[in-house]
């Protein structure tokens, strides 16, 4: 099934002129420098973060959105660079191999280029920000502290059995959730929305980014690795244990389940682990969890629900449900 974000009227149009500004961005007079920042995004990504900005600022256009103005575009880059920026980090945090189906920049050139290519990618989105306004440069700030923040707070937790889940959730809400906001902030101030409709559209992207981590944690357990590009369960060999393994750990496979857990753990121990978590019903306690956050964005639409990017944000979420029912049978 066709994502709802993905597929809208004119999102090929969008989608061509996101990906046309994003490189753009990050093309200088050094073309090794260039090749290494615009690695990731020629790589590929379903640019969902900007795609958010356009389908938000098109809630107040009577077209869907062809109206929609290059700066609202320039808005979702400077988030997707963000995100971007923040992959050059994290692949040296996790000494990962590849992403995106390709070599990660860490491993095709070193680590001290992929923090330094990650570096020019957050100044890029700083740039742009500011461009569009005191307001926007703020907020893609803030952003930016939240998801270090984010990051962090799960670092702290790793490989810790104990974590809480107000741990749990306020690591996603900073590493994810503050994105999916930020970037559906950004696009209705761009776009020139009444206060009101900036605050709605804020509280659907911190929904939607929540129920997108939960979705995304429950895939790591129950997808393929060909699906996944990584072996299935990877969350856990790295030590990330996300709700579908606290609340397995609360049922009766808790005992057997922490034995495995606190240490790097790999094959046939990572898949009982991972067996010991669906069979317990951690998955469908996660993917509940997932719909409350759906409910919420879709609720914080309804003073938008007649315009056509509003129900392309409200099908948008109950993808994620379809998906992850879906892959988890």
């Amino acid at each position: 099934m066709p994502n709802p974000l993905l597929s809208f009227p004119d999102a090929e149009v969008h989608l061509a002129s996101i990906d046309e500004r994003l490189l753009a961005s990050v093309t200088t007079d050094d073309p090794h420098l260039t090749e290494m920042t615009s690695h990731l995004i020629r790589a590929g990504g379903k640019r969902l973060r900007p795609m958010l900005g356009v389908l938000c600022a098109s809630t107040g256009t009577a077209d869907g959105g062809t109206g929609i103005t290059l700066d609202v575009v320039d808005g979702g880059v400077a988030v997707e660079l963000v995100q971007v920026g923040s992959l050059y980090h994290d692949d040296v945090i996790d000494e990962a191999d590849s992403r995106r189906g390709v070599e990660s920049v860490n491993v095709r050139w070193n680590n001290l280029t992929a923090i330094l290519a990650g570096d020019f990618l957050l100044a890029k989105a700083s740039e742009i920000a500011a461009r569009l306004g005191t307001e926007v440069a703020e907020l893609l700030a803030r952003t930016i502290g939240r998801l270090c923040e984010g990051e962090i707070l799960e670092l702290r937790y790793a490989y810790q059995a104990d974590r809480t889940e107000d741990a749990y959730y306020g690591a996603i809400d900073g590493k994810t959730a503050s994105l999916y906001a930020t970037a559906c902030r950004i696009g209705a101030i761009v776009g020139g929305l009444p206060r009101p409709h900036v605050e709605a559209l804020t509280a659907y992207g911190r929904s939607f980014g929540m129920a997108f981590q939960l979705v995304d944690d429950v895939l790591d357990l129950v997808s393929t690795e060909a699906e996944l590009g990584k072996p299935a369960g990877h969350d856990i060999t790295e030590g990330v244990y996300n709700l579908p393994v606290l609340r397995a750990l609360q049922t009766d496979a808790g005992d057997e389940l922490r034995s495995l857990l606190g240490t790097p753990i790999e094959g046939a121990e990572r898949d009982r682990a991972r067996d010991l978590v669906i069979a317990s019903g951690g998955v469908e306690s996660t993917i509940a969890e997932a719909e409350r956050f759906v409910i919420e964005a879709k609720d914080s639409l309804a003073d938008l629900s007649s315009s056509t990017g509003a129900v392309a944000l409200a099908d948008g979420a109950d993808h994620l449900l379809t998906m992850v029912t879906a892959a988890a049978g």
